[in-house]
């Protein structure tokens, strides 16, 4: 705030419901009464024109009304009114009124009355051009160095400047590259126009260079004419300001130097006729409009900045002097008044027509301290009031929470219901799978809130190649203790099963004091979504073990949903066959406490996997049973896992190929198509010579290419997910088989599956190499050598994957030997102590229990794990 206030010298409402903008408002001695005072011009979007010459008045009293001069309705709305030397013949005023397509110049005069009504004011037109375009805005000055006169230039809303010599058109021309008109304003010293476009550049063009361009009116002609009469239109200089501008100001306080102000959204710019900043102000308001002068104290440069919401700063050069308040205004266009009696009035005027003339000054104090009653201290009271303060204090700092105790019943809450039923009608949309029928499954999702929540989105997302049939959902602003409920479908839309059953809820919402909040849920997708009962193979090339510590439970209990009633507790196998043609088995053994899964695909093992290990936690959960534990004796599956990952890493040079292939034909294409138009333009064009021929082969191998670099992409996309679900899956092997905690296990996950989606700037392969060489060097690292050894900063493509599998075989073998995951320093040493398993492959016993398949002479052993066989005939 500020010593100085604006003090009302004179004011007025003018209308009813009119607008006003920022060239509505004019100040000068438009009548030439030559008594050195101004008159106050305002013109509105509804077409009135007013005249007003302010007089004092004392605070209580009303406007008088000799100080309308006058009051006139021209119909079409005002854009912009400017007072300058616009009629030829005579050097005195004018006013020139700028309509959407029309500019009027008046001249306005007075008549002294001879009763107590007071002088007459009319205007009378001088003359008016009908503009072939809409108006935005206009500029005057001496165009050219001309003596004793001023030019008006209009700028139209499609970019044309036209301008005018008085009463005669002159000529009009296109800004390049323009989209959106900007403020305009003329530099005398340079000649020039200087305007922002919509490409954030204040431009400016010399008078010279527009006088001398080619004619708008000729720019559409036809080609084949030789624009021999102009010259092609170029910008002076241009100076990039980041933002669009709202006004333009060029002033002159010193005879040898002009000074261009640009007002931003952000910042205040001053620069030089040249284009260079001579200095620059942050704001840290949203301004509305400025007007620069020049004290007549001190000859310093001020400008008044005016503010939303009632303020105005002002500035001497780059220091801030006062804010002074002015009620009532909301939105301010300033100027600065002269009076008789009082210099530097400031005159505002709001968009919605309140006229106001403050000047600044302060308001008298007429505060008086009180005497203070002389009363004794009680020092018991100040002690029981201390303690009790403390007491308050203390109860404060012990609560650790982030949020104060109100908030932490969350304001917004989203809960989504995932039906145990298929859709009997699928919904999927557009589903790529082979299969006859693909699913859907309902997921029912209820948003309830217990404040006003302002412009409620929800966002529901599941990982591809799942899909939804909507996923964004925007509301009506929600009432306390109201709640929302939609409905959507989840199935599986690309050909390749997913690495997780799982989506995420998303209310993102506005509380009432405007601060942005978000709430989220997750929620579980079933296994039978992706799959459906099948009958149990009976060879596989992948199998695995799973140990428990408690007898083998019947699938008809922990499996109701895939396995037929009838069949009783003798089910020990239960096939899976999933939506993209591949099948799982799982088999249960009858006397050992083991489960088998085995299946021609190491990426289809993790989804049963995961689901049975899920169910038997759960089955045994609702038992109260706390020491059930699963585990993995066998040997890790690197070698299968590295095929999946060279394949991945295969397709990712491919789209690297297909790519630099594509940029080379792109450039032979457009080389090809400059060959042809310089000889289509040529007068008397050469022959061909089977340019045609080659642009034709050459666009055909583009399409080919671009097609290839799709399907290449698509194979990317299916190859990432089955490679993401190998390494789910081998992640919970290496969990298991180290019995890891949770932390340790988010560790794992952190490193093998940094990235939702895969990219050719940022792939798995070299981001997972840098998380496992970070975690072999720290907690996993042998000596302190390895320790000081530094790592590349920068991730990119690498050549092959033979540094990725060493580093992967490494981590897992130190694991094997005894270490431990952890993020703190301290554990950067471990004991190697030896532990049973590891990566090697663990030979197969002879005494291994067999199972027999109902229906099938095919056996397995109990220990074998993981490894590839031939099914034999």
């Amino acid at each position: 705030m500020s010593l100085f206030k604006a003090r009302d010298w004179w004011s007025t409402i003018l209308g009813e419901k009119e607008e006003f903008d920022q060239g509505c408002l004019c100040v000068a001695d438009v009548d030439n009464s030559g008594s050195g005072q101004d008159k106050v011009i305002v013109g509105s979007y509804n077409g009135y024109l007013r005249i007003f010459n302010p007089h004092p008045v004392k605070p209580g009293d009303e406007v008088q009304p000799e100080d309308l001069l006058l009051e006139v309705q021209l119909r079409e709305p005002i854009l912009q009114v400017e007072v300058g030397k616009f009629v030829s013949g005579t050097e005195g005023l004018h006013l020139a009124v700028l309509h959407c397509r029309k500019l009027c110049v008046y001249a306005v005069s007075g008549t002294q009355g001879n009763v107590e009504h007071g002088n007459q004011y009319q205007i009378k037109l001088m003359y008016e051009h009908n503009l072939q375009r809409t108006a935005c805005n206009m500029t005057y000055g001496p165009f050219g160095g001309v003596k004793g006169r001023d030019l008006i230039c209009i700028q139209s809303m499609d970019g044309m400047l036209m301008l005018f010599e008085q009463e005669s058109y002159a000529f009009g021309r296109f800004l390049p590259g323009f989209l959106l008109p900007g403020p305009l304003a003329y530099c005398s010293r340079t000649d020039s126009f200087v305007t922002v476009s919509s490409c954030q550049q204040v431009e400016s063009y010399k008078y010279q260079v527009l006088a001398f361009a080619t004619d708008a009116d000729e720019r559409h002609d036809t080609e084949q004419r030789k624009l021999s009469s102009g010259k092609r239109l170029v910008v002076d200089w241009v100076l990039n300001i980041g933002e669009q501008a709202l006004d333009i100001c060029v002033v002159s306080f010193n005879q040898g130097v002009s000074s261009i102000f640009v007002l931003g959204e952000r910042n205040f710019f001053c620069l030089k006729d040249n284009g260079q900043i001579r200095f620059m102000k942050k704001l840290d308001y949203s301004p509305s409009c400025f007007i620069p002068y020049c004290s007549g104290f001190s000859c310093k440069q001020q400008d008044l900045l005016g503010i939303h919401h009632n303020y105005v700063s002002i500035f001497t050069e780059l220091t801030l002097k006062s804010i002074p308040f002015f009620p009532a205004l909301d939105k301010l266009y300033l100027f600065i008044f002269l009076c008789r009696d009082l210099k530097g009035v400031i005159v505002t005027l709001s968009d919605d027509g309140h006229l106001q003339c403050s000047y600044l000054g302060t308001d008298p104090s007429l505060f008086q301290a009180p005497k203070v009653d002389s009363r004794e201290i009680n020092y018991e009271e100040m002690n029981a009031e201390m303690k009790e303060l403390q007491k308050i204090i203390r109860e404060a700092t012990k609560t650790q929470d982030i949020l104060p105790e109100s908030e932490k019943q969350r304001d917004v809450t989203v809960t989504a219901e995932v039906s145990a039923d298929l859709d009997e009608e699928s919904q999927a949309i557009d589903s790529e799978v082979k299969a006859g029928a693909v699913p859907s499954l309902t997921v029912k999702i209820t948003i309830q809130s217990r404040v006003t929540a302002q412009k409620p989105c929800l966002a529901v997302c599941v990982q591809a190649p799942l899909a939804v049939t909507c996923d964004q959902f925007v509301f009506d602003d929600l009432e306390p203790d109201s709640s929302k409920t939609v409905v959507l479908s989840v199935f599986l839309k690309e050909n390749c099963s997913p690495p997780e059953l799982e989506g995420t809820c998303m209310v993102s919402y506005n509380i009432p004091t405007g601060i942005p909040r978000v709430s989220q849920c997750s929620f579980s997708l079933p296994l039978k979504l992706v799959c459906f009962p099948a009958q149990p193979s009976k060879a596989a090339n992948h199998k695995l073990t799973i140990d428990t510590n408690k007898p083998p439970i019947s699938f008809v209990t922990i499996f109701p949903d895939f396995v037929d009633p009838s069949e009783g507790d003798q089910a020990n196998a239960l096939g899976f066959q999933f939506l993209t043609g591949s099948k799982t088995t799982l088999l249960a053994s009858k006397t050992s406490q083991r489960y088998r899964i085995q299946s021609d695909r190491l990426e289809d093992l993790w989804l049963v996997t995961k689901e049975l290990i899920h169910r038997l936690q759960e089955h045994f959960k609702k038992q109260n049973c706390k020491d059930f534990a699963c585990t993995f004796s066998g040997s890790i599956p690197l070698q299968e896992y590295f095929e999946l990952i060279d394949r991945h890493f295969e397709l990712r040079l491919n789209a690297e190929k297909y790519q630099e292939l594509l940029s080379e034909r792109a450039v032979q294409f457009r080389a090809i198509e400059r060959r042809l138009l310089t000889r289509f333009k040529d007068k008397t064009p050469a022959p061909l010579q089977h340019l045609d021929t080659l642009l034709e082969g050459t666009f055909r191998e583009v399409i080919a290419l671009a097609d290839a670099a799709e399907e290449n992409q698509a194979n990317m996309f299916q190859a990432f997910a089955k490679l993401k679900s190998a390494t789910h899956l081998v992640i919970m092997l290496i969990s298991l088989w180290q019995k890891l905690s949770t932390d340790q296990v988010a560790i794992l996950e952190a490193t093998f599956l940094p990235l939702a989606e895969d990219t050719q700037e940022l792939g798995w392969e070299e981001t997972v190499d840098a998380a496992v060489s970070y975690l072999l060097r720290t907690c996993l690292s042998k000596s302190s050598k390895e320790q000081a050894l530094t790592l590349s900063s920068q991730l990119s493509m690498p050549k092959d994957t033979s540094r990725l599998k060493k580093n992967i075989t490494l981590f897992c073998d130190r694991l094997a030997k005894g270490g431990r995951l952890s993020l703190s320093t301290d554990s950067a040493t471990q004991p190697a102590a030896a532990m049973p398993g590891g990566c090697a492959t663990i030979p197969e016993s002879d005494l291994e229990e067999r199972t027999i398949i109902p229906g099938s002479t095919a056996v397995f052993a109990s220990h074998e794990q993981t490894t590839k066989q031939k099914s034999k005939p």
